[in-house]
């Protein structure tokens, strides 16, 4: 692989052999598809990323985050109204946003001073979401996450 990937929190990983792969890829075809629409959303949402990181403002590509994290946990049960936890510093988000930790912390009051959000502990609260999404030029089609048969 060409790069690294991660856990920030305690997480449950599955090794899945190349052959396994190759097996499941001869004599199910519905899963194929399924595999190669992951694929798919994968690389749409790195060419979203490489969007924001390009042509966003920091507080845009911070607001398109939270736009992204709350509808990909909303989708797998892991909102409560409009909160979610995302249990990471300021500094592990300046990593990921290309920002300085002290440059995340001036957008997070920004979109606080601004109604959109709060943010105690390690839960952020969505107050505003039309605002926070109107700041993020988000666009959710990239998420694939309306059920539809495939």
């Amino acid at each position: 692989m060409d790069h690294g990937v991660a856990a920030l929190t305690p997480c449950r990983i599955a090794v899945v052999p190349h052959e396994a792969l190759q097996r499941i890829s001869e004599g199910q075809p519905h899963l194929t598809r399924m595999l190669w629409l992951s694929t798919l959303i994968d690389g749409a949402i790195q060419r979203e990323w490489l969007v924001a990181m390009g042509r966003r403002s920091a507080l845009g590509h911070f607001a398109h985050l939270l736009c992204e994290l709350f509808l990909r946990l909303e989708s797998v049960g892991q909102t409560d109204g409009q909160r979610f936890r995302l249990p990471i510093t300021q500094v592990e988000l300046g990593d990921t946003l290309g920002l300085s930790s002290v440059h995340v912390n001036r957008v997070v009051q920004e979109l606080r001073s601004k109604g959109m959000i709060t943010w105690t502990g390690d839960v952020v609260t969505i107050l505003d979401w039309a605002e926070l999404r109107k700041e993020a030029d988000f666009d959710p089609t990239y998420l694939y996450l309306n059920r539809e048969s495939r």
